[in-house]
């Protein structure tokens, strides 16, 4: 998938985390920063009209990170 890659949140609920949204630097492909069976951290960023639900790696992992240097414990 050139645009993103989709993440499963839940038995039968998936979100997209669009390309842009994978690393804090432009990657060419989305194999470049996922591989099929990854698990990762995610942000919920929206959920549209439809129930669509968009994500974000990289706001995620800010977010771990200003957590751990507050020493705040992470969930």
């Amino acid at each position: 998938m050139t645009f993103g890659a989709f993440v499963e949140l839940a038995p039968g609920k998936d979100g997209l985390v669009h390309i842009s949204k994978l690393a804090d630097h432009r990657i060419e492909k989305v194999e470049d920063a996922c591989k099929i069976g990854d698990m990762m951290w995610v942000k919920v960023t929206e959920i549209d009209e439809k129930g669509r639900v968009n994500l974000s790696h990289k706001d995620a992992v800010k977010e771990i990170e200003a957590k751990k240097a507050a020493g705040e414990p992470i969930k």
